[in-house]
């Protein structure tokens, strides 16, 4: 009897090895391609490339839709910001699951910067504020440890890469044993390299705010092109200095800002609700879409075309198309409502097209909600979100360290900034404008096609590490959100 029970256990232990392998196999499938360039053009709405496409039938865009796949309805995470949007992408999880709300922030558990405090509670920035030099190129060295929040188990500063909760395709990549590289606008992308710090092989991180970058659309133009550069060095086979021969990069790219800035200044925008670019918008697509098309031109020179996915979505989008529909809303306002509760209430609030809330007493937070509704009107203000109807689709704030308290949802085209800004529009928000992105793959197999079900950009993790034969399951975010590829296409 017990040499049954013994053989009984054998077969079931080698069924459950084989179903095991079987799935381990089901991921862990030839590479579809060997190397994959991750583009995000900041602000790059689905109507634009629709637009763009229809307009310029001889654009890069439009060569790389023709033969590829296009989601029409793809959308960003929210709040719609760089940070967590691009954390989306590069992990397949939401801001509940990434910790990362924004690039400025707040954590419960944290000490504030350089030791200010002993008391927990800290306001959290990656921006070039966190920069050794923000009006410098290089940010002056990168980030200054000394401007980083405190983690009191450690008592070290909390680099961007260790904030991040879960791992990234970086890292997966890296783990491989695959070259990695990535280009973005502040040092603080950092953070792509994710909580193992080893991620990024090679980071390419020039401060956009240096300079008076984002002040004109040429200047960012010409900032474009030194990142476009950095990656034309890397399909090269160099690294972004273009100094040292070290291989193509197995997953690389970087995110283009000219039509951000084209969409925000006043001179810029769009001419109606519909998408149309005024000229200033005009001339940053166009700049941009010939920026593709140099590193499409390349990756052909190099016989790397046909080896290559080309994925091209974008962090944000951009609130209102319709600039009829902006309405400033002094940055003030909103923390003068929470502080009139309780002095000294407010412990962060980050603002744009909307807000996220901190509260230095938690208690207070029906009554912070009950006085913003109260000035709903002239706030701009839709809804707020906390308590229950926070915790529908985030992580309960008196467990979460970094969850805000309370989230402001306001109308299209609200924009939260200082009272002389000029700005028409801006992201950060949750509506269509916002949170409609582009997203198109150009991949070997593909025939072209377009896909109007609703879409995450989250799905682009793990659609990335099963293009490289990578298994999605080994990015924590995947298995937490059960996050699945993008349909439709070859892996």
């Amino acid at each position: 009897m017990r040499s049954h029970k013994l053989v009984k256990t054998a077969l079931a232990m080698a069924a459950s090895l084989t179903i095991a392998s079987s799935a381990f196999a089901a991921h862990h499938h030839k590479a579809a391609v060997h190397h994959v360039l991750l583009i995000s053009i900041d602000g790059f709405h689905a109507i634009d490339l629709a637009n763009y496409v229809r307009a310029n039938p001889n654009s890069t865009l439009a060569q790389l839709s023709a033969a590829g796949t296009t989601f029409t309805n793809a959308r960003q995470v929210t709040p719609d910001d760089s940070f967590p949007g691009m954390t989306g992408i590069a992990t397949g999880g939401s801001p509940q699951t990434t910790g990362v709300w924004y690039d400025v922030t707040y954590d419960r558990t944290y000490l504030p910067a350089g030791g200010a405090s002993t008391t927990p509670g800290a306001v959290v920035t990656y921006t070039e504020d966190t920069d050794k030099d923000p009006d410098a190129v290089d940010g002056g060295g990168g980030i200054d440890p000394n401007k980083l929040p405190i983690d009191p188990k450690t008592m070290k500063p909390v680099w961007p890469s260790s904030y991040v909760r879960v791992n990234t395709i970086f890292e997966i990549v890296h783990e491989a044993g695959l070259r990695t590289a990535w280009s973005d606008k502040h040092p603080a992308y950092q953070l792509l390299a994710g909580p193992s710090g080893k991620g990024l092989d090679d980071l390419f991180a020039p401060e956009i705010d240096a300079g008076g970058t984002t002040k004109s659309v040429a200047k960012t133009e010409a900032y474009d092109d030194t990142k476009v550069q950095a990656i034309l060095n890397e399909i090269d086979g160099k690294d972004h200095t273009g100094t040292n021969m070290v291989g193509v990069p197995a997953l690389f790219g970087l995110n283009l800002q000219a039509v951000s800035i084209g969409e925000k200044l006043a001179s810029g925008g769009y001419t109606d609700a519909d998408g149309t670019p005024g000229p200033v918008l005009e001339e940053a697509m166009n700049h941009t879409d010939a920026s593709l098309g140099k590193l499409v031109a390349e990756l052909r020179a190099k016989g790397l075309y046909n080896d290559t996915a080309i994925i091209i979505t974008a962090k944000h989008g951009q609130e209102p198309l319709d600039v009829t529909q902006r309405r400033l809303i002094p940055d003030t306002a909103i923390p003068a409502v929470v502080n009139g509760v309780q002095p000294g209430l407010l412990a962060q609030a980050t603002q744009d097209c909307g807000a996220l809330i901190w509260l230095t007493d938690q208690s207070k937070t029906a009554d912070v909600v009950a006085a913003l509704r109260a000035h709903a009107a002239d706030l701009g203000i839709i809804k707020v979100l906390s308590g229950p109807t926070l915790a529908l689709d985030y992580d309960d704030p008196t467990k979460d360290s970094r969850t805000p308290d309370i989230i402001v949802v306001t109308q299209t085209g609200v924009i939260i900034a200082g009272a002389t800004a000029t700005k028409i529009s801006e992201h950060g928000g949750f509506d269509e404008d916002n949170t409609h992105v582009a997203l198109l793959v150009e991949s070997p197999g593909l025939t072209g096609s377009t896909i109007q079900s609703l879409v995450r950009t989250t799905q682009i993790a793990p659609t990335v590490l099963s293009a490289l034969g990578l298994n999605p399951e080994d990015l924590q975010a995947v298995q937490i959100e059960k996050t699945q590829n993008l349909p439709g296409l070859p892996y």
